[in-house]
């Protein structure tokens, strides 16, 4: 169960914006220690995050399924599905949809859900493509941010003695490879500058980054881990952020982020990235280190304005609020209309 508040986790932090949009008469189920919203809290049990184990669930669809009536429509904003989630959707008290956050809807499959009757939303277009099976897929909404999280940030401010700096901002993990930012600053021969959450035991691959920042310390710099403030700083004073994931990413919520400070990204062309990045106003995409490379050394040529625009014009909370409400009320008739039937 997680936390709703806003965070470093996708999921709960989109769901934390949705509800502070959506004001007219919202519940969040979450776990007890979640912190102050605008909508009604319903506590549900502890904190538990991302875990296989799924039992300290039950007690919070129970209370869903038990207060349905009460709603106009239920939105989840998880990757799982219990047998109480069945007779919520069977039950038919309210409307009904999922925005699922991952690829891994597989685990509906090894509960027997036949979730091909579950109203999904996806986050991308690209990430339908990669789902197995008939998905009933009714619309797509991008993630969006609160348009004054992060401020704007024109001109970029160099350290001195040091020089402009490449920004990377994600977790120390083989999808992400941090290790290719790296390469790619090296060779570019700009600083690089690398945030990441906190880690617990050292993995190889964690091992891998640390060795090649020790090694580079000249030109690579890992700042720790960043709050929103710091993010803003850390991604706004960035000639541009680094996203050079290895899988299928359904929403980089760091793109955004980056567009939002006026940062140019240059991201590979993976998962939903070149339905995000507009190339050639809000950033670069590349399939090789060479490109990469090159994109790194013309990254202040972009004009920074536009960026922050394309931002402002496609990915706030706002847009992702209205676009949410449409989908609900869309579900919403074709339930009224179902129940005269």
């Amino acid at each position: 169960m997680f936390k709703l508040a806003p965070s470093r986790h996708t999921a709960e932090l989109i769901a934390f914006v949705v509800g502070e949009m959506l004001v007219r008469n919202v519940t969040l189920f979450a776990s007890n220690n979640s912190n102050k919203t605008s909508a009604t809290l319903a506590p549900s049990g502890p904190e538990i995050g991302l875990s296989e184990d799924l039992s300290p669930y039950i007690p919070m669809f129970k209370s869903v399924r038990q207060n349905a009536s009460k709603f106009d429509i239920l939105h989840f904003h998880t990757d799982f599905f219990l047998e109480e989630t069945r007779q919520i959707l069977r039950d038919k008290k309210a409307a009904m949809a999922v925005t699922t956050h991952g690829l891994i809807i597989g685990r509906i499959y090894q509960l027997g859900f036949e979730y091909n009757t579950i109203p999904l939303i996806s986050i991308s277009n690209d990430q339908r493509v990669h789902v197995e099976g008939h998905p009933n897929w009714i619309a797509t909404v991008h993630h969006g941010l609160p348009k004054d999280l992060y401020k704007f940030i024109e001109h970029p401010q160099v350290e001195a003695g040091k020089g402009p700096y490449l920004a990377f901002l994600g977790r120390f993990h083989k999808d992400k490879r941090p290790d290719l930012a790296i390469e790619i600053a090296v060779k570019a021969g700009i600083r690089l500058k690398l945030a990441a959450s906190k880690f617990g035991a050292k993995d190889k691959y964690v091992e891998k980054i640390l060795k090649m920042i020790d090694e580079h310390k000249d030109m690579v710099e890992f700042v720790g881990e960043l709050n929103d403030k710091q993010k803003n700083d850390f991604l706004g004073n960035a000639i541009a952020s680094i996203f050079p994931i290895e899988w299928t990413e359904p929403f980089g919520l760091v793109l955004i982020e980056s567009m939002a400070c006026g940062t140019p990204v240059i991201a590979r062309r993976r998962g939903s990235v070149p339905e995000i990045v507009n190339e050639g106003v809000s950033g670069t995409l590349f399939d090789t280190i060479e490109e990469a490379v090159e994109a790194a050394k013309k990254a202040s040529q972009f004009d920074r304005s536009a960026v922050r625009n394309e931002f402002e014009m496609r990915f706030t909370s706002d847009i992702m609020a209205e676009n949410y409400e449409k989908v609900y009320n869309k579900m919403i008739s074709e339930l009224n209309n179902e129940r005269k039937n």
